[in-house]
């Protein structure tokens, strides 16, 4: 038997309630604080009250700190024993679990609940994915998100090892021939729900920098090469992106231009032999694209206006290409970049698409990009509704439980609502991909995705302005309990934001149904 599992009666813990000589209790554990005293960074003073001193401290506890702080070793080393015929029954995050808390998990994944999208198959995935992102991932987000670096290269690795990085893609041939998941899952049988179930366990298990800094860059950016590229060139480019070997971004965005694709002003020329594209310009916000001594993007998918029109060209890193690192609002983990093209050059073959016709790429690209920003926002509005369920029920005011307010239940409410129709909206659309082409998919489910993803967005600004306002000043503290609210409030304009702002989005959702209107209907 360790010193930590030795039997203390309450009685005994009593006893140990003056300075130099100090007991506490939390959740059945019993710690001395005797020479942590003066260590306290909430001070010496709030140890020695009447009602934490040789007391059970179990709610104070928890009114100020995080379960996580109990499990870090310098605090664990402060338990001497456990009460006597009594257990502990709180725990914070466990790796793998399903939550019970109400909501916290979309539908499907409730006990007791059922979905017609998801099948066994999906449910065994998912649970291995959980794990692995919760094991792998989870520890990383939180190192890197706080010191700015780039996602871990161990971290990547470990993701080419089960083909994450080719299942983040969707389904697809790029995915024949490769062991997806340990076996779990034929290449063949691999569909969208796979790839949601993946995008919202990365959400989950990540911070919004960090998110995008472990080759979001990839996601967006690899497709118009898959979809639109010689057989040539992907036989070059695609086995070392998908292998985590080499990386790529997407080059679209110019502090001229965003939403307005056809608005850009980068450039792009053939060469006197007809052989190579002349790029020059200058591309802005463009997520991966830094070098430093982590680097980050070896190749870009860079929009450009050439005689034609508008053309998407495959950049490799070289000459006449710059990158330097933007500071944003949220880590720079991210590899935020501003890129300078200065006659820098590529192939003819590294044409994307035809000549004149990047919009189509760039257009059908936006859906899936735009879809798993989607999947992203659905699943970290639950992780918020999820810390304030947790916090109104342990926080006390007036004598009560935070959610004893009505006004309290009110946004609480409002959350819930706009995290299940969100969820619920994603598993239509993404059912409705498993079911297209994507040509298809272009063409149906432009304006769909748009309204989603601009309803998702802002539904996750008036969830993370709600969360503040139920945290209060821990809402706007970047660390201990309100930290994860703190983060989503000063990083959730990214997506509203990112692959078109809400109103462009909005829209073009309209101008699509417009666009579809029979001409024979009237009132």
């Amino acid at each position: 038997m360790t010193s930590k599992d030795r039997h203390i009666s309450r009685e005994e813990v009593e006893k140990h309630n003056k300075d130099g000589d100090l007991w506490i209790v939390v959740d059945a554990k019993v710690y001395d604080l005797s020479r942590f005293k003066d260590l306290h960074p909430g001070g010496a003073s709030v140890l020695l009250d009447p009602e934490v001193a040789g007391q059970d401290a179990t709610e104070a506890f928890f009114g100020l700190h995080r379960y996580e702080v109990l499990e870090r070793p310098q605090y664990q080393r402060l338990q001497i024993g456990v009460i006597e015929g009594e257990k502990s029954i709180l725990h914070g995050r466990i790796s793998g679990a399903i939550s019970g808390v109400p909501y916290a998990e979309p539908t499907w994944l409730t006990p007791g609940y059922h979905s017609p999208y998801f099948s066994e198959n999906h449910r065994r995935f998912h649970k291995e994915v959980r794990k692995f992102f919760d094991t792998v991932v989870y520890p990383d987000a939180i190192a890197r998100e706080a010191d700015g670096k780039r996602p871990s290269q161990s971290v990547i690795d470990a993701m080419t090892a089960v083909n994450m990085h080719a299942m983040r893609m969707g389904p697809g041939k790029h995915l024949q021939g490769r062991i997806l998941m340990n076996g779990l899952v034929k290449p063949e049988e691999f569909d969208y729900f796979h790839e949601l179930i993946i995008t919202q366990e990365f959400a989950r298990s990540s911070l919004r920098g960090y998110g995008d800094g472990l080759l979001g860059g990839k996601v967006i950016g690899l497709p118009p090469v898959l979809n639109f590229g010689s057989d040539e060139l992907k036989a070059r480019v695609v086995p070392d992106v998908l292998d985590g070997k080499k990386f790529i971004c997407l080059a679209i965005s110019e502090a001229h231009a965003g939403s307005d694709v056809m608005g850009l002003q980068t450039t792009a020329v053939k060469s006197e032999d007809g052989k190579e594209w002349i790029i020059n310009g200058t591309k802005k916000w463009i997520t991966n694209g830094t070098q430093d001594y982590n680097r980050f993007a070896d190749y870009f998918t860079v929009g450009c206006k050439t005689e034609d029109g508008f053309t998407v060209i495959l950049v490799e890193r070289g000459p006449g290409v710059e990158t330097k690192q933007i500071k944003t609002s949220y880590s720079t983990t991210a590899g935020t970049a501003y890129i300078t093209f200065d006659d820098a050059r590529a192939p003819i073959g590294n044409t994307l698409g035809e000549d004149g016709g990047g919009i189509f790429v760039i257009l059908s690209n936006f859906n899936h990009e735009r879809w798993v920003m989607c999947c992203a926002s659905a699943r970290s509005q639950r992780g918020i509704v999820e810390e304030c369920l947790k916090w109104t029920t342990q926080r006390k005011v007036f004598g009560k439980p935070l959610h004893s307010q009505a006004v309290i239940r009110a946004k609480l409410a409002a959350m819930i609502s706009r995290a299940e129709s969100a969820q619920h909206w994603l598993e239509n659309i993404t059912y409705q991909m498993c079911n297209m082409s994507y040509r298809q998919q272009a063409n149906k489910l432009a304006g769909q995705i748009a309204f989603l993803k601009s309803y998702s967005t802002s539904c996750g600004q008036e969830t993370a302005r709600d969360a503040v306002q139920i945290f209060g000043g821990r809402g706007i503290t970047s660390t201990g309990m309100g930290q994860y609210i703190e983060h989503y409030h000063r990083t959730i304009a990214f997506d509203a934001l990112l692959g078109g702002a809400e109103d462009v989005l909005r829209d073009l959702g309209v101008r699509q149904a417009l666009r579809a209107m029979p001409k024979d209907a009237r009132l």
